[in-house]
């Protein structure tokens, strides 16, 4: 495996390569859900690169840049066994070596959601996005399913912009008990986690529910009231949308939907999904 720390390097490395290319973009503290983005990567590709950058840009002031895990060692430990060719762990000057002039304009669907909690978090995290495509020139990436809203900009950006690559999605990987796998699990002291487990209970709730035949009304106040009632856990939205526009789904709406919701379980925020489908 290649180690590259600046953009030259990375684009030594990558004129050294042969074949297609695929991208795994990460901000570390890899866990078992990364590894299923990348196990999607090396099988999808003659080259895997992946990034390692924890990105200030889409860190709001409160939030946790800085005590955000940056085990390195640990993380390089995971993309070697995972079979990637070039990673890139660049410091936060040769990213931006100054503050950047041009941005990337996110628009409406990020205003929305984990863009009325977090404001500017989309346009940064599309800066980089945007930054490490231009930089790598994948052919395809992979982005997971819990950054659902995430990942529908991103799709939105390479539709909108004509860029060549292939967005796919990885489904969410959970741990046994059914939270979904988070590099912020690793703040929840003993009794959070059980109380962040609201969070997949509710969301299966819904989920069981649409399955049962309830209208997307009923689904919704299903999984809100589930969380709603949990303890020790503070509900920041519950949300059924449409999976690409991420727009409220009508009460009497029929087609798949996405129950999308974010908590608070002490000081972390914890977010997950789940697709529906409503008749």
């Amino acid at each position: 495996m290649k180690v590259c720390s600046t953009r030259a390097q990375l684009a030594e490395a990558l004129a050294a390569s042969e074949g297609s290319r695929s991208l795994v973009m990460t901000m570390g503290a890899l866990h078992d859900g990364h590894a299923q983005l990348l196990k999607a990567g090396r099988a999808a590709a003659d080259v895997l690169v992946a990034s390692v950058y924890v990105n200030p840009l889409q860190f709001g002031p409160n939030e946790d840049f800085e005590r955000y895990p940056r085990p390195v060692e640990a993380d390089l430990a995971v993309l070697e066994r995972e079979g990637v060719d070039i990673a890139f762990l660049p410091t936060d000057g040769e990213v931006y070596p100054r503050e950047p002039l041009v941005r990337i304009d996110p628009g409406p669907v990020a205003t929305i959601l984990e863009g009325a909690t977090r404001p500017g978090h989309f346009a940064g995290v599309l800066q980089i996005v945007h930054k490490v495509f231009n930089l790598v020139r994948p052919d395809v990436t992979f982005f997971g399913q819990k950054d659902a809203q995430q990942l529908a900009l991103v799709k939105t950006m390479v539709a909108d912009l004509n860029m060549d690559v292939d967005v796919r999605a990885v489904p969410i990987k959970r741990d046994a008990d059914g939270l979904a796998l988070s590099s912020r699990n690793a703040y929840l002291s003993a009794s959070e986690r059980e109380q962040a487990l609201a969070l997949p209970r509710a969301l299966q709730a819904g989920m069981d529910a649409a399955r049962g035949g309830a209208a997307a009304g009923e689904v919704l106040a299903v999984a809100h009231d589930a969380l709603a009632a949990a303890e020790g856990v503070t509900v920041d939205y519950v949300r059924l949308v449409d999976p690409e526009t991420f727009v409220d789904l009508e009460a009497a709406a029929t087609g798949k939907g996405l129950l999308v919701a974010a908590i608070y379980v002490g000081p972390t925020r914890l977010i997950d999904n789940m697709e529906v489908t409503v008749q």
